[in-house]
């Protein structure tokens, strides 16, 4: 049975402190140091600490893989240092999330649950992936960014780290901005133009220069809806 990590509170709050394990922790230092991600830990609406795997491996070369039972190509995380590291980090509301390219897909409808919630670690997958025993007792979900396989999950981790941080309370300068963005209300979003209204020939629809706002809305949503329907059905 896997670990039950109580859910904490789901309600709206100041930011959410996020633990990494990975056996790479280097390569997060640029894109979680810059921009957005930089201003919200510099604010303190995120809480974001990377920690290596191999501090938790007590032997002399710190192992943390070993080869599958049974065979086959490649090595897999051992559970004992993986154990140690989510009891050491994990508090009564840590949901403890392994990226794997066999988890669920990640979506912004996930996004928005984990921004809700108060305590993540994120267990970055490596090699040919997890132990079993890691799944079954200390995994809360699993998540794919794609149906594709990188080199380890220091990437996906840092995208579902900045989707979840975006939506936080506080952290983009307009608050409207997270909810009028692609698949926030289930659809692409609707094309946008700005200054000059004409360049080269090409006009912006005299519809948002009307200053009608309920025809604009109107539009908007009909083409945002027409963008789905041509470029992404599936989410329809």
């Amino acid at each position: 049975m896997p670990a039950n990590h109580e859910d904490g509170d789901e309600g709206e709050h100041d930011g959410v402190k996020i633990d990494v394990l990975t056996l790479f922790p280097a390569m997060f230092a640029g894109p979680l140091d810059e921009s957005i991600i930089k201003r919200a830990r510099e604010t303190g609406l995120v809480d974001l600490k990377i920690h290596n795997l191999r501090d938790y491996a007590h032997d002399r070369h710190k192992t943390v893989d070993d080869r599958p039972f049974g065979g086959g190509p490649g090595m897999l995380l051992k559970p004992e240092p993986i154990f140690e590291a989510v009891e050491t980090l994990a508090r009564e509301n840590t949901r403890v999330i392994l990226l794997s390219p066999s988890g669920r897909r990640f979506n912004q409808s996930i996004a928005g649950d984990l921004a809700r919630r108060d305590d993540l670690l994120l267990i970055v997958g490596h090699y040919e992936g997890f132990d079993e025993r890691v799944r079954e007792r200390l995994a809360d979900d699993e998540l794919s960014i794609g149906d594709y396989v990188l080199t380890n999950g220091a990437l996906p981790a840092m995208v579902i780290i900045d989707a979840v941080v975006r939506l936080l309370p506080g952290v983009l300068g307009d608050e409207e901005s997270a909810t009028e963005e692609s698949f926030s209300h289930g659809l692409l979003e609707y094309p946008q133009y700005t200054r000059p209204a004409e360049f080269r020939g090409m006009k912006v629809p005299e519809v948002l220069l009307s200053g009608n706002h309920a025809e604009i809305a109107n539009w908007r949503a009909e083409q945002a809806r027409l963008r789905t329907e041509e470029r992404r059905p599936d989410i329809l």
